[in-house]
């Protein structure tokens, strides 16, 4: 520890909630993993069917998670692996793999969630929706061994396992008939959290609306404001308040919506996004407290992008903030990096540093939220504690690099005369990031 660290209260950060943010992505596997799935593959072209089963499980593992189990029975490879609330079993053994997933049970067999289970069928490649004896809605995958390559076993039980985790809560949320089973759960949340963020989601659409009808900007003549507002406003309540269920796949409706080549203006289309918001206002509270839990995870659903790709987004968007800051429109233009945070955390898995960075912003952008959750904050009513965002970013740094060793922030490209132009130089920083020589 330096002079200057002793006078001023030492390099240590303070001790944090234990709450997750943000869609898992298993695309940062260790060495020994990847030489795991290596060995899968060679194992299989070898005929090594029980041996290839075992290293490409191993592949699945995250320590931290707790997501796999693996044991040899009966002279067959078992395993479970968890997907959120929902656990896929099954085995291998030299003739074929089996597995599956109990996604919901029906009191009554109506042929409203029938009928949409036979369209889900339509759209899934490896798996399907079946019906136990029991009236268990169970999502199944079997495959000869010899055609099941590791790279076929990752699509399926991918597939299998994110449309499983998924569609249990749309599915129950949806129709009476169907009962949950089997949820499995990491983390119940406390009702002072789930007030917490039930209040925050409910505030934050209400704070976009009043922008909308009740702020300076002529909506009409920059409809792509509104469309940046609406957008941060998605992916941060994704990002922040993690939802699974109904609340969720609203929230990659929204997405995918406002991406749609569907011929509508940007005018349009926002107002499409509105209704859809509206919807969520509309729900109930306890619907939403219902969706509040955090789970495990072993596969991911977001696409891996690289850093000179981030920078491209950076770039792209960034430069559309300016004249909303020089006109006084400071909600849109914070919304704007804003966007390009939560885009990147939404959508694609960045690489790590990016990932920590952009996290750290939205706690900047969002402190009010991350205070009430019993976070130390970095922005108080505006005044950004610039000692302790630098030694918060040299603390990210330092923790990434062993795999980027070439990554050093330019901490004096940071400008803290106000929040906009603190969010500005920050997202350059980001952008002329080294993240080479991993």
């Amino acid at each position: 520890m330096n002079f200057f660290e002793k006078i001023f209260g030492g390099s240590e950060l303070p001790k944090q909630p234990d709450i997750r943010f943000g869609r898992y992505s298993d695309i940062y596997h260790t060495a020994s993993q990847d030489e795991a799935f290596d060995r899968a593959v060679r194992d299989f072209e070898d005929e090594k069917y029980l041996s290839a089963y075992r290293a490409f499980f191993y592949y699945l593992q995250n320590e931290e998670e707790g997501n796999v189990r693996v044991w040899d029975e009966g002279g067959e490879v078992r395993f479970e692996l968890l997907q959120g609330s929902k656990k896929v079993v099954g085995y291998g053994n030299e003739k074929k793999l089996h597995a599956e997933a109990k996604v919901a049970r029906a009191n009554k067999l109506k042929a409203s969630f029938m009928r949409r289970l036979l369209d889900e069928n339509h759209e899934l490649k490896y798996s399907r929706f079946t019906l136990n004896d029991d009236d268990e809605i169970t999502i199944v995958f079997d495959t000869y061994t010899i055609d099941g390559s590791p790279f076929k076993l990752y699509a399926a039980l991918k597939e299998l396992a994110t449309h499983a985790d998924k569609q249990d809560d749309i599915l129950i949320d949806e129709f009476k008939p169907l009962k949950q089973i089997e949820r499995n759960v990491k983390r119940e949340i406390p009702e002072q959290e789930k007030e917490i963020k039930y209040r925050y989601i409910v505030s934050q659409i209400q704070a976009a609306f009043d922008e909308i009808d009740k702020g300076k900007l002529n909506i009409a003549k920059y409809p792509v404001a509104i469309t940046y507002l609406l957008l941060y406003l998605c992916y941060k309540l994704d990002y922040l308040t993690k939802p699974e269920g109904y609340m969720m796949e609203a929230l990659e409706r929204i997405h995918r919506l406002a991406f749609a080549q569907d011929g509508k203006n940007a005018a349009q289309k926002n107002q499409v996004l509105r209704k859809e918001f509206q919807k969520l206002l509309d729900r109930p509270k306890e619907k939403f407290f219902a969706e509040m839990y955090e789970v495990r995870a072993t596969f991911g659903i977001t696409a891996p992008i690289d850093h000179q790709k981030v920078g491209l987004i950076i770039e792209q968007e960034l430069a559309n903030m300016k004249w909303y800051q020089e006109q006084g429109h400071k909600t849109i233009a914070l919304a704007i990096p804003g966007f390009i945070a939560g885009r990147c955390l939404f959508y694609f898995a960045v690489p790590k540093p990016d990932k920590e960075l952009f996290h750290f912003l939205l706690e900047i952008l969002e402190a009010d939220y991350f205070r009430q959750l019993g976070f130390h904050v970095y922005n108080n009513n505006g005044k950004l504690d610039q000692r302790g965002i630098k030694r918060r970013i040299r603390e990210i740094a330092d923790r990434c690099e062993t795999c980027h060793p070439n990554l050093s922030p330019n901490l004096k490209k940071l400008n803290f005369n106000s929040l906009p132009e603190f969010a500005e130089s920050y997202c350059w920083m980001i952008k002329e990031l080294d993240l080479t020589g991993n």
